[in-house]
């Protein structure tokens, strides 16, 4: 009797744990070295999901550009070699140009969210790449122009570029060359020190954090105001991976990039203050345009974005409709008059 009372216990312990779910497991890598601040606030969202996961979902974070080239992380989590990447959009522009609208953008990603933004760049995702759009994060960061030696004014103001050797990248060689009529040297973020130290280049664009991350203070001298633009980093899904997910496992990434953008915001401004104090006391100066080159200035950065994200848009299925809603969703006119 008491063998057959431990063989029923056993078999119903068994069945129990053959219906437990087990833990889900999505892999990851990131754009840029695990040292720069970006990447640190993706790994503090890895942290947050693998602590409310438990049992669940978890992260694996295969590392970065070492494991898979800072360009070709978009394809891989497109065709499933890696679950997850943390890029900035502009690495997959020519794909999407739709997120020339994060780049334009002076919302932060808690507005966006709220008024639906994120949800049309998800969608959007969605369609275009098999790609779930999870959150916008380390938003409302802008760039500045950043120079080795003092930047020079014609007559009325306007900044002077010619003789410049002027760092380009895919995010603003459109407003450098457009408008400020710019030869720009592309080149990847882990390439910008050696050039600077070579003197291949002068300048680089570059956001409000990170650069003493990088050690390109090193070499440039001189921050030119006012900033423009806004980092459009995120983090991008495989869709057949996301759909596999369970509901618990898709609402705790999804809550928890939510929370995310919310705190990254904070912390990063509180870093761009830190950062622009340390970066003072070592010698930075700071140049600022003024009046209506100032206006123009800032003017051109947007226009010559939202333009060439209007011009690849115009020949797509919907690109017209979409323009006008990413305009609306992503752009306070009313605050940037």
């Amino acid at each position: 009797m008491k063998m057959k009372l431990l063989g029923s216990l056993l078999a119903g312990a068994t069945l129990v744990a053959g219906t437990v779910k087990a833990e889900e497991t999505l892999s990851a890598v990131h754009a840029f070295p695990e040292t720069l601040i970006y990447t640190k606030s993706f790994l503090s969202f890895v942290e947050k999901v693998n602590e409310a996961g438990k049992g669940v979902v978890q992260i694996d974070v295969r590392g970065g550009p070492e494991a898979i080239g800072m360009f070709q992380q978009p394809d891989a989590v497109r065709d499933g070699i890696v679950d997850m990447v943390y890029t900035p959009g502009s690495f997959y522009g020519g794909a999407l140009p739709e997120k020339d609208a994060m780049v334009a953008s002076n919302l932060t990603a808690v507005e966006t969210r709220e008024n639906g933004g994120i949800a049309l760049i998800d969608e959007i995702h969605q369609e275009k790449m098999g790609l779930k759009y999870l959150g916008w994060f380390d938003s409302g960061v802008c760039y500045n122009l950043w120079t080795r030696n003092e930047p020079t004014f014609d007559a009325d103001g306007n900044l002077e570029v010619e003789g410049l050797k002027l760092r380009g990248n895919n995010v603003y060689n459109a407003f450098f060359t457009n408008y400020l009529g710019a030869q720009v040297i592309d080149l990847p973020t882990g390439e910008v020190y050696s050039a600077l130290q070579r003197g291949v280049v002068d300048a680089t664009g570059w956001t409000q954090i990170g650069l003493i991350d990088l050690k390109w203070n090193e070499f440039l001298n001189y921050r030119i105001e006012p900033c423009f633009f806004s980092t459009d980093l995120g983090v991008i899904v495989n869709n057949e991976k996301w759909n596999s997910l369970s509901d618990e496992a898709r609402t705790i990434l999804q809550d928890v990039a939510i929370q995310h953008e919310k705190d990254s915001v904070m912390a990063l401004r509180t870093k761009r203050d830190e950062d622009f104090a340390a970066l003072d006391e070592a010698g930075m100066t700071v140049v600022s345009l003024e009046g209506e080159a100032k206006a123009n200035y800032l003017a051109a950065a947007r226009e010559t974005t939202w333009a060439r994200m209007k011009e690849v848009m115009s020949g797509q299925p919907g690109g017209a409709d979409n323009y006008d809603r990413l305009i609306e969703l992503f752009y306070d006119l009313e605050a940037a008059k």
